[in-house]
């Protein structure tokens, strides 16, 4: 049986579904995911990059409470972050779009 989302410290309801949005369903499968691959995911399904968001994932994977994230690791995170949203996150397209687009409606001239 698979554990939710939700029982991982940090992350509630909200955190939950836009994983579910993203094709993780259980705790399990975002801890082996693992923080940066599973954050990615949410930022390719539509979610809007948002840093918080991000080191709250972190702290919660370590068990640690959210505001945890301090000094030279809150920097180092913020690398990671803005490289996994430089990845994952086309600003260009809204989330419509973008799932117009992933089932062939938009046509390429019509992209931004």
């Amino acid at each position: 049986m698979s554990t939710a989302i939700s029982s991982i410290r940090n992350l509630g309801p909200a955190y939950e579904e836009a994983c579910k949005r993203a094709g993780i369903h259980s705790a399990e499968e975002l801890r082996t995911l693992g923080a940066d691959t599973a954050y990615g995911r949410l930022l390719a399904s539509g979610s809007k990059p948002h840093f918080i968001g991000y080191y709250v994932l972190v702290m919660g994977l370590q068990g640690r409470p959210w505001n945890d994230c301090k000094g030279e690791e809150k920097k180092a995170l913020r690398k990671r972050f803005d490289a996994i949203k430089a990845q994952n996150f086309d600003k260009g397209l809204s989330e419509f779009e973008r799932i117009l687009d992933q089932i062939g409606v938009l046509e390429k001239t019509a992209r931004r």
